[in-house]
């Protein structure tokens, strides 16, 4: 599914436009963001495409449903 990607404050938020959702991530796999699961407040765990620690944001990517609470 295709993710908005923005750094709000010190944390990262997901905003999916299908869904009209946007939730803050709360979990990240890897300190860099990209490469690796992240879990989203609303229970969802997605996996991000590898990019390169310095991407700018926001950014819309390709993201991975893993799984829900």
């Amino acid at each position: 599914m295709k993710v908005m990607v923005r750094k709000v404050g010190e944390g990262y938020t997901i905003y999916v436009a299908k869904k009209d959702l946007e939730e803050a991530i709360v979990e990240m796999e890897k300190p860099g963001l990209w490469g690796g699961r992240v879990k989203v407040a609303n229970g969802w765990t997605l996996e991000l495409p590898d990019l390169a620690p310095d991407t700018r944001l926001p950014i819309t990517v390709e993201a991975r449903k893993i799984g829900s609470e």
